[in-house]
Order: C-alpha cells, then structure tokens, then sequence
C-alpha cells in the first residue's frame, strides 16, 4: 500500500512571486493537453544541463552566455509550471513530484556550477561554495516540509526566480565588464557576487535552522 502523506504548506514569499504565479495560471490554462508535467520537468533538467555547458563554452566564446541566459528561461518555464500544471489539471502526484523535482535540481545544480566553475568567470572555489550552501538551504528545505509541514520556496524576498534573474542580468554584465575594482584592487565580478551569495545563503540556512529547531523544541516539548 503506497505510504500517504500529508501535503505541506507552500510558503512563498520572493519579489516575484505574486506575478509569477498569476503568469503561470495564465500559461497552465493554455497549455497543450499533449504537454504533461513530467514533459517540464524534464525540460527544465535538461535546460540546466545546458546552461551548465553554456558556462563552459563561454571560457572560449563569451557570447555563449546569451545561451545561457537562453537555458536559464527554459529551465524556469519548466521548474515553475510541472507543479502549477499539475494542480490545475487535478493530476498531483506528491511523493513522486516531489522526489523528482528536486532530485533533478540537485543534479541540475551541480551541473551549472561545474560549468561555471570551468567558465573562467568564476573561481571553482567560489562555485563549490556556491553548491554547498546551496544544497545547505536544500537540505533544510526539505528537512522543514516533513517535520513542520511547510515547504519553503523561497527564503525571505529571494527564491528561485531571483536567482535566475541576478544570473541572467550578471550574464549580460559579463561579456561586456567580466571584473570589477573594490578598494584599488580587480577582481572576476562573479567571485564577488559568489561570494556575497554565499554569505547571504549560509545566514538564511543558520538563520532558518536556528528558527525552526525552536519551532520543534516548543512543539514537542518535554513534560
């Protein structure tokens, strides 16, 4: 007998979300009934793939980050509307969306930072630091929906979405302005965004650990 779980709560609350959700009604709604869900979600898998190789071709041909950028909407297109369609067309398959979904990410993930670590606009330090606070927010993501019962789609005014968008406009920033100059000194414009993402990610990662290991202390308090 398939094991039954109770679907978490979607909580979202990045810049974009609002506009985001009513343009993918709008898109599900007329979305051919030959496209399913799992159609998406291989589309945006594979669309990571690419950018990850459109980061490598870059290091030899910068004007492969337009294809990058390109990838980036197609792996949003695909990330952002398997589950909406999903919902609107009453087909939802929780345990299996779920796990698929964010199976293919990891991979995905893995895969845009390999190739933006061969990119020559990123030191491979920074793009492993990347993917491990990455997979930090992942994990306790994850950890939340099934002890809390709410699922994080985004943390505070940042979610997926905006990420793809800093990604894309620091893309265009690059093939014409690949360093910037801080105190005197030049550095790769992406190190330095890298490195204040991982910053501000390690925090929301700490922050939300520290948040709801007390949400769970006081649930199940001790008598």
């Amino acid at each position: 007998m398939p094991l039954k779980i109770q679907p978490a709560a979607r909580v979202h609350t990045a810049l974009t979300a609002a506009v985001e959700k009513r343009l993918l009604l709008w898109i599900a709604h007329r979305t051919p009934g030959s496209i399913n869900s799992d159609h998406l979600t291989a589309l945006a898998f594979l669309s990571q793939l690419l950018a990850g190789a459109g980061y490598a071709l870059a290091s030899r041909a910068p004007g492969a980050l337009w294809l990058v950028n390109f990838f980036l909407f197609l792996n949003w297109l695909g990330d952002s509307l398997d589950g909406t369609l999903a919902r609107v067309r009453n087909q939802q398959r929780p345990r299996y969306g779920f796990y698929v979904d964010h199976i293919a990410d990891t991979f995905g993930a893995l895969a845009l930072m390999a190739g933006l670590g061969c990119s020559g606009y990123l030191h491979w330090q920074i793009a492993a630091g990347l993917l491990v606070c990455f997979y930090a927010l992942s994990i306790e993501s994850y950890l939340a929906t099934y002890t809390l019962g709410r699922f994080h789609l985004s943390h505070g005014l940042f979610g997926p979405t905006e990420i793809r968008i800093l990604l894309a406009l620091g893309n265009a920033i690059l093939i014409i302005h690949p360093y910037a100059r801080i105190a005197g000194r030049s550095f790769l414009l992406f190190d330095v965004g890298g490195a204040v993402a991982i910053a501000g990610m390690a925090f929301m990662a700490i922050a939300a650990a520290l948040r709801h290991t007390l949400a769970l202390y006081r649930e199940e308090a001790l008598p």
